[in-house]
């Protein structure tokens, strides 16, 4: 059932894709892309990627949706020398972002809430509402910077196979819990030429129980007017987890991105 949802995603991604081209802002645009991805850390595995983002601007609005999805089913061999089909990697998140833009230039008001179902992560689930200030510090003709601050409140879920402990040694598997945080962005932007673009995206989310610090650091080629390659490194690290867990997960990517 999950393989199936990720392939009418995968579907979707097919048939409709954007990447802003024009010097006019269009008032949709919508970017997909489809690759295979290397992890390492908590998983190691090859595995299928595939994700949707729509930018929806209007007069005082810009709002953001995302979708993203991996799914990875290997063959594993037993002790006994039987072979059976596993899930061995499977996350799943969606994002939306409405921003509101002010009278200074390049600045606005942000709402943001958040998803994430990660089967082998350091946790099972993970919900975040926000809300906050952003601000554009650079701004040339060819790059930007983009920063984002605001608190925040997060739901968490610790996976049943959990060994984390609290503060009075009691197992942590399978339960739920809450608190409030702190977000930060920072969005980088570098049109290195008319084919070729840089970007850097690196987010916190500051906890009493956990530090979550994400970084997409990414090249995109354009092979033609509506296809783009593009390569990824991903980074995602959490300050607190279980004593056999890797603090830090990392993915590197190529996929294709298409647009109309």
């Amino acid at each position: 059932m999950k393989l199936k949802l990720l392939s009418i995603l995968v579907a979707a991604t097919a048939a409709t894709n954007a990447f802003a081209e024009d010097a006019e802002q269009k008032t949709w645009e919508v970017t997909s892309e489809l690759g295979a991805i290397v992890t390492s850390g908590n998983t190691e595995t090859t595995t299928l990627k595939g994700g949707i983002k729509v930018l929806h601007n209007l007069d005082s609005w810009n709002n953001e949706y995302k979708i993203d999805g991996i799914y990875k089913e290997d063959e594993i061999e037993d002790a006994n020398g039987d072979k059976d089909k596993q899930r061995t990697n499977e996350k799943y998140s969606a994002s939306a972002q409405g921003n509101y833009k002010l009278n200074e230039k390049h600045s606005h008001l942000f709402v943001y809430g958040s998803h994430v179902s990660d089967y082998f992560g350091a946790y099972r689930t993970e919900s975040v509402i926000s809300a906050g200030y952003g601000l554009r510090l650079l701004n040339e003709e060819n790059m930007w910077l983009n920063a984002e601050v605001g608190p925040g409140y997060k739901f968490f879920e610790y996976s049943d196979s959990s060994t984390q402990v609290d503060e009075n040694g009691n197992l942590l598997a399978g339960e739920s819990d809450s608190e409030v945080i702190a977000l930060g962005k920072l969005d980088y932007n570098w049109q290195i030429s008319q084919s070729a673009r840089f970007t850097q995206l690196v987010s916190v989310e500051y906890g009493d129980s956990n530090t979550k610090t994400r970084s997409e650091t990414a090249l995109l080629a354009k092979i033609n007017g509506s296809l783009q390659m593009k390569v990824a490194f991903n980074v995602t690290n959490n300050s607190d987890v279980a004593a056999d867990e890797e603090s830090t997960d990392t993915e590197t990517s190529l996929t294709l991105v298409y647009s109309f």
